[in-house]
């Protein structure tokens, strides 16, 4: 059964396939919830447990180390196994895992219990994103890759908004225990999920027989899409600064403009909250260009990434005060739109079998280079000068970024033809 619904390019029905969009979203945003509350808690937890800067910057990239080492395999996993079950088991295991913070009582404890979130989430992104690909007509897959990307500023906000407040005012352990629980019933959901079929791995040779991948072919494939590796490392770049924005904007506040706690994990979460607007407005704008230019999906991260890039400049370099804050604000939407158009990329140049595959290696590079290293890069820059000079190296990254983004649409237009196609069947 191809279609059940009878809806041209729609796995399920359309309202079905909303139905599990909508669990998606959820997801996404606890993950992002349990992954972020510690940031607007560094302070209390610096003062209670005696760590450095540095040090709290290692509890953010705990999270992302585990990810690195076991995303892929998981990845396997999600594409040769079932996408439903697999998230649906992580999100149960990320919950848990981030009620243990409240039990912790030194660092080593929260960091392994940090690693263990990490370990929940491993393969969701991937899962997440094969999910959307197979339920979804691909001239719509910018565009819901945009909405469910925004679960991620989503997510972030609210727990940097909880983690100031629920620290403040209850002790930052409690923050962990009640932010726990809401994402462990949207996962037990998830698990009666329906999903697509395993899609076999084979591929049409040039005397058009098919033939199944071996290991090289699989390799070869990911290799030869020269438009796929440059999105992985214009990802990375990005996730560098947006990583780095989400771990230290809330001290930055408190330590140059002397606010409170609270005060400034609000105005952080905030500004990165207007990724909400970014990240799907990011999709249906590529999605909407693409139909004149097939390189929309990467030339609009090009653009939007280098508009984020002088904003930031702007805002750290010359501005002040609220001038400052509004163009923080303005940057809050234009910084996460190349999320859409990028993500999409990994899921349109390659094998349909492979696509959480091929999410799991962005995850891989751009949790390697970019959200692991940002906290603690920006924290031992801040622990040998100050929080200002720390920050004012992104402006810079990002330049790195659109240029990337720019070089890979070179390329998308013949990667995309060359791939396999293939109609996908409920299971």
């Amino acid at each position: 059964m191809k279609n059940p619904g009878n809806e041209k390019g729609y796995l399920f029905t359309k309202r079905y396939s909303n139905y599990v969009f909508a669990l998606l979203f959820l997801l996404y945003m606890f993950d992002y919830i349990d992954r972020t509350v510690v940031t607007s808690m560094f302070t209390s937890i610096e003062a209670d447990l005696g760590i450095s800067h540095t040090q709290s910057g290692m509890l953010v990239s705990a999270v992302y180390w585990a990810i690195v080492l076991l995303t892929f395999p998981v990845s396997l996993l999600v594409d040769r196994w079932s996408r439903t079950k697999t998230i649906g088991l992580m999100a149960i295991l990320w919950s848990l895992a981030t009620a243990l913070c409240a039990l912790t009582g030194n660092f080593i404890q929260l960091f392994l219990a940090r690693m263990l979130i990490g370990v929940g989430e491993a393969g969701y992104a991937p899962g997440g994103s094969a999910m959307i690909s197979g339920l979804y007509p691909i001239e719509k897959r910018s565009k819901m890759m945009g909405f469910w990307n925004a679960s991620i500023p989503l997510g972030t906000a609210i727990g940097v908004l909880l983690g100031g407040i629920i620290a403040t005012n209850l002790g930052w352990k409690h923050a962990f225990g009640l932010v726990a629980f809401p994402g462990l019933i949207v996962a037990i959901l998830f698990l009666f999920v329906k999903d697509y079929k395993t899609v076999d791995l084979s591929f049409f040779d040039k005397s058009n027989q098919k033939v199944k991948m071996e290991r090289k072919d699989i390799v070869r494939e990911f290799m030869s899409r020269r438009s796929i590796i440059y999105t992985y490392f214009g990802i990375t770049a990005s996730i560098f600064v947006t990583t780095s924005l989400l771990t230290w904007l809330s001290t930055y506040f408190q330590t140059t403009r002397e606010l409170a706690q609270d005060k400034a994990g609000t105005m952080a979460s905030s500004i990165m909250a207007l990724a909400l607007v970014g990240a799907p407005l990011g999709g249906i704008l590529a999605d909407k260009w693409r139909r004149t230019n097939i390189r929309a999906r990467l030339l609009l991260p090009a653009v939007s990434t280098l508009v984020s890039a002088v904003l930031l400049f702007l805002g750290l370099y010359l501005f002040r005060g609220i001038l400052q804050y509004v163009t923080f604000l303005i940057m809050g939407i234009t910084i996460m739109m190349f999320i859409s158009g990028a993500a999409s990329v990994t899921q349109d140049v390659i094998h349909p079998g492979l696509r959480a595959t091929s999410y799991s290696i962005a995850v891989v590079v751009q949790n390697l280079l970019g959200a692991s290293m940002a906290p603690i890069v920006i924290g031992f820059i801040y622990d040998h000068s100050d929080i200002m000079t720390a920050l004012s190296i992104l402006p810079f990254v990002l330049v790195l970024s659109s240029l990337l983004f720019y070089l890979g649409s070179k390329y998308y237009a013949r990667d995309f033809d060359n791939v396999t196609k293939v109609q996908l069947e409920v299971q």
